[in-house]
């Protein structure tokens, strides 16, 4: 009988193979293990800590905003606010459905919340509700251990006392963007913290704000706090004193009630401003409670516009104010003396056409501080015919037109000077000689913010030197006096006519303050022709047809203040801004000049 053999040499090899695969998953196992007790322990380690303690942000109180006599004009108050820390949440849809009940909160607008933070890490909490109600609290403080998930905290809120008082200038904080916490990342900003977006809130917000601290606490299994490991406190940001005078600041802003327009006063010597008022005005505590996007609109559309800083952002056309910058353009060319007459009939006619003096009979013949002081619009003419538009361009850039004034504030504009190389580049024209005599008397395609008239005015008070203006104290530490090429004696020229402006019952004559020694300039910017306006009134319209102008400085020796003042709509400078003024001229003399002679006695 044969014997049988069985090959097992397909066994035997599969065997091999099988324990090659169960040797190496064997080694990939305790390999992985390796790697997890070993190189990954740091790792694993704080991750398993994560299941027990958690972080929490404190926020730190925004440092104080002061007027130059310790006033605050921009404080913090404590308030409530409720956050959700998403780590400690099993179902979203379930938490936002049980939230939104708790808190009364739209479910929608509530989870577009929470959305808009998804990219942040999942330990960071999203504010969901600020500004807490007593009732709110007390609810949610209630029902804390069904809700592991949510943070009630106290947090400083910003708070300004007097509400619409210095709004343009403070500025106001809104909810930093998805946008801005993505492409500025060094800033560490969280979702929801509140941050300066217009005026010095922004321009100093670095300073402003302090260094966060954190509490590390113990959560239990469902992530409820049960201990507070650690807490590091909050450093506050950085307190701003400003140049301003509250007291001169709230008189402004009363003169301006009603109207629109603006106002600023600044110190010539240093640069300082004292009042930067723009109207109409607006409550910065709105922006405090995240309001809705249809309150917002409704602050933007606002015909009013509340929200522009006119001292710097409103560009208008001189009128007569710009003479001061003819007058010493025509000095310093040789075109003129100080005793050059012209005559003024009431009209003249240039370049085939017929201009208008603002006074129908004319002023006769007039010298140059005598045309200064009734605002002759013929004898600016004459200049106009005279001087080329690209030497006035070049003297009102000299003075500080048609650029930044460099004042620490976001959103400055420019303005506009013209010249034959602007006409050329942007209207693709030719300039004529008949569009600067328009501009001779502050028309035409020229126009300046009320701040920038100022400094010219405090260049002139100061006998052609230069200041920056300026809002924060710490700023005039390295603010220069600069002096531009203008002769003292060409000035003194200028300012004799603006004295007599004020006081020889010149056009000025609303802003005369007794013992003073006001030295000033009306303007009046015509925004529709004149025949156009008789059109009008022949048709029983009203007619609004004028900006009113004023700025000077006081007193005529040694300056200490200068004010500019624009009152949109308001008819002629002198009837309207030149009385505002001199109202502003009042109080500081009252304040500033009558104490400083009382502490002498």
């Amino acid at each position: 009988m044969a014997r049988i053999y069985e090959d097992l040499t397909v066994v035997i090899r599969r065997s091999k193979v099988a324990l090659f695969v169960l040797t190496a998953l064997i080694i990939l196992v305790l390999v992985f293990y390796w790697k997890i007790q070993v190189l990954d322990h740091q790792k694993y380690w704080k991750m398993a800590e994560a299941n027990r303690l958690r972080e929490l942000p404190l926020t730190a109180p925004r440092g104080l905003i002061f007027d130059r006599q310790k006033v605050i004009l921009a404080d913090n108050m404590p308030s409530f606010k409720v956050s959700l820390v998403r780590e400690a949440v099993n179902n979203i849809e379930d938490t936002i459905d049980n939230l939104a009940l708790l808190l009364h909160l739209n479910r929608e607008e509530l989870k577009k919340r929470i959305d808009r933070y998804r990219f942040m890490p999942a330990h960071e909490p999203i504010i969901i509700m600020d500004n807490l109600k007593l009732e709110d609290i007390s609810l949610i403080e209630a029902r804390k251990d069904d809700f592991p998930e949510i943070k009630l905290e106290v947090e400083p809120r910003r708070y300004y006392p007097f509400g619409p008082t210095g709004a343009h200038l403070l500025g106001y904080l809104q909810e930093v963007s998805v946008d801005e916490i993505r492409t500025q990342p060094e800033k560490r900003w969280r979702g929801g913290e509140m941050i300066g977006k217009s005026g010095l809130e922004k321009q100093y917000n670095d300073n402003l704000t302090g260094r966060e601290g954190k509490i590390l606490e113990m959560v239990d299994s469902l992530g409820r706090p049960r201990a507070e490991i650690s807490r590091t406190e909050p450093q506050p940001g950085r307190n701003l004193e400003l140049t301003i005078d509250f007291d001169l600041q709230k008189r402004a802003e009363e003169l301006l009630q009603g109207r629109e327009g603006a106002i600023v006063a600044i110190d010539p010597r240093s640069g300082e401003c004292l009042v930067w008022a723009s109207s109409p005005s607006y409550d910065p505590n709105r922006f405090i409670s995240r309001f809705s996007a249809d309150e917002w609109l409704a602050l933007v559309n606002d015909p009013g516009k509340p929200l522009e800083n006119r001292v710097i952002r409103g560009l208008y056309s001189p009128g007569s104010t710009f003479k001061l910058v003819m007058a010493l353009a025509a000095l310093h060319e040789g075109i003129i003396t100080e005793n050059s007459t012209f005559f003024c009939s009431g009209t003249i006619e240039l370049y085939n056409k017929e201009f208008n003096c603002w006074f129908k009979p004319g002023h006769g013949s007039l010298n140059l501080p005598e045309a200064i002081r009734n605002s002759c619009n013929i004898y600016f003419y004459q200049l106009g015919r005279r001087l080329p538009i690209d030497t006035i361009a070049r003297y009102a850039r000299l003075m500080g037109l048609g650029q930044k004034t460099g004042i620490d504030l976001p959103g400055e504009k420019e303005g506009l000077v013209p010249s034959t190389d602007w006409k050329k580049k942007f209207l693709r024209q030719a300039w004529f000689p008949g569009e600067t005599i328009s501009v001779a008397i502050g028309q035409g395609p020229l126009l300046v913010t009320p701040l920038q008239l100022a400094s010219l005015t405090a260049l002139v008070a100061n006998r052609g030197v230069r200041v920056r203006p300026h809002l924060v104290k710490e700023q005039e530490k390295s603010d220069g006096r600069e002096r531009v090429g203008l002769p003292e004696a060409a000035m003194e020229v200028v300012i004799e006519g603006m004295w007599r402006s004020v006081n020889r019952q010149g056009t000025g004559q609303g802003a005369y303050q007794p013992g003073f020694e006001v030295c000033g300039k009306t303007g009046s910017t015509q925004l529709i022709s004149r025949e156009s306006a008789e059109r009008l009134i022949q048709r029983g319209l009203e007619v609004r047809k004028t900006h009113s102008w004023f700025t000077g400085f006081a007193p005529r020796d040694n300056p200490e203040i200068v004010v500019t003042v624009l009152v949109e709509f308001g008819g002629l400078g002198g009837q309207t801004a030149a009385p505002i003024a001199g109202q502003i001229f009042k109080a500081y003399r009252e304040k500033y000049v009558r104490q400083a002679n009382l502490q002498e006695n």
